[in-house]
């Protein structure tokens, strides 16, 4: 293909990437293609992680961290450094070939750090994750995210909303690049804290999954290594959703199930890129840092010796490779302990997608803290016992 002047290789254009729609890696390249410009706003000048579905999205991705030593010359990099002491030059997707380039390599969704490759010690932005647990009401995510807005504009901050595309919804803010990557996780933390405040029947910012009701105000996102599907990406779900920048007055009555691979080109074209202006006025966390010092430490979950205390009453059910084998895992266990099961309600069921060295895992957890004590399973070995780290 001939994309912005340069020639790029697109191997296996007929290759279904979603099996349910019948989408194949040309028609999501072409959707690309499509929204280029405003997809560029998100992820230009930014290192960013490849997730590649190599075999679509009905199976697992895989994380790579390094660009290909196969790449045109004309591919930038950037070199991140680790805790660890390792390092890796991340590929910089600054032009519409780029883009094309790493969706061709598997990747459905783009996920850029929140900082410039010119400078990776200082974000530029603020990213504020909306995560409902299961059992809570889409409104409930929307009036969540207003919260969120109140709480940035107080506080001197222009919040910009979008679909994630998933479970969730999306609100960042623009930030001037003074503060380090421990400073705006600060700062997105005391936004979460502040939003349970104002609203704490509809938002939580406890960091243990197992103690959150309702909205979890995920502020962790913004912490150094994270990165989140950024705008106009397309999503690995089955009707094949983009994360879809919005104007706040779309936002109470939005829909992501509406912005998908076929609506979203139209759309942009129609009413162009609510987030076009977004980095016009950067803003200060200056007033967000203080109220930070204002509201005092946040609390700390109780530590026994070596391991944190547990408030509820956890057991452990399977840790496995494939999201499939363990809910099947979930299920085996289940038909064992039927009273047990019929106790449990959505959020007492704990899916957890892990980070491992170059995929996801999945573990799965149950709070037994709805099941009578009488009837309380204890901790079994586990249905499927995968270790991530000796692959």
């Amino acid at each position: 293909m001939d994309v912005a002047g340069r020639e790029v290789s697109v191997t296996n254009p007929g290759k279904v990437v979603f099996p349910a729609g019948g989408h194949t890696k040309l028609d999501l390249i072409r959707y690309y293609e499509a929204v280029a410009p405003a997809a560029l706003r998100g992820v230009e000048r930014r290192p960013m992680i490849l997730k590649r579905f190599v075999h679509g999205v009905e199976e697992e991705a895989f994380f790579q961290k390094r660009a290909p030593a196969k790449r045109p010359d004309w591919i930038e990099v950037a070199e991140l450094k680790y805790r660890s002491g390792l390092s890796a030059e991340e590929v910089v997707v600054n032009d519409a070939a780029a883009l094309i380039w790493v969706v061709n390599l598997g990747c459905v969704d783009l996920n850029p750090h929140p900082v410039r490759a010119d400078d990776l010690a200082h974000p530029d932005e603020l990213r504020i994750d909306l995560d409902p647990i299961p059992g809570v009401p889409w409104d409930d995510v929307l009036r969540t995210a207003q919260v969120s807005r109140e709480v940035l504009e107080d506080h001197g901050l222009t919040a910009w909303p979008k679909t994630s595309g998933s479970r969730g919804f999306h609100v960042y803010a623009r930030i001037e690049r003074r503060w380090t990557f421990a400073q705006v996780r600060k700062a997105a933390e005391t936004v979460a804290r502040e939003v349970e405040r104002r609203a704490p029947d509809l938002a939580t910012a406890r960091w243990w999954k197992e103690e959150r009701e309702g909205v979890f105000v995920d502020f962790n996102q913004n912490a150094y290594d994270r990165t989140v599907a950024s705008a106009y990406s397309v999503r690995a779900v089955r009707d094949a959703r983009v994360s879809t920048p919005l104007t706040w007055h779309e936002v109470p009555k939005c829909r992501p199930e509406l912005f998908t691979i076929e609506t979203v080109p139209a759309r942009l074209a129609e009413l162009g890129d609510p987030w076009e202006d977004m980095d016009d006025n950067p803003g200060s966390l200056d007033s967000l840092l203080d109220l930070a010092e204002t509201l005092g430490p946040p609390p700390k979950a109780p530590k026994g010796e070596g391991r944190r205390q547990q408030l509820m009453p956890l057991i452990e059910i399977a840790r496995a490779q494939h999201k499939e084998e363990a809910m099947a895992a979930l299920d085996a266990w289940r038909t064992r302990h039927p009273e047990a099961a019929g106790h449990l309600r959505p959020p007492d069921i704990l899916v957890d997608g892990m980070r491992g060295r170059s995929s996801v895992w999945y573990r799965i957890r149950l709070n037994l803290q709805h099941v009578p004590d009488n009837l309380r399973p204890v901790q079994e070995p586990l249905e499927v016992d995968y270790n991530p780290w000796e692959q």
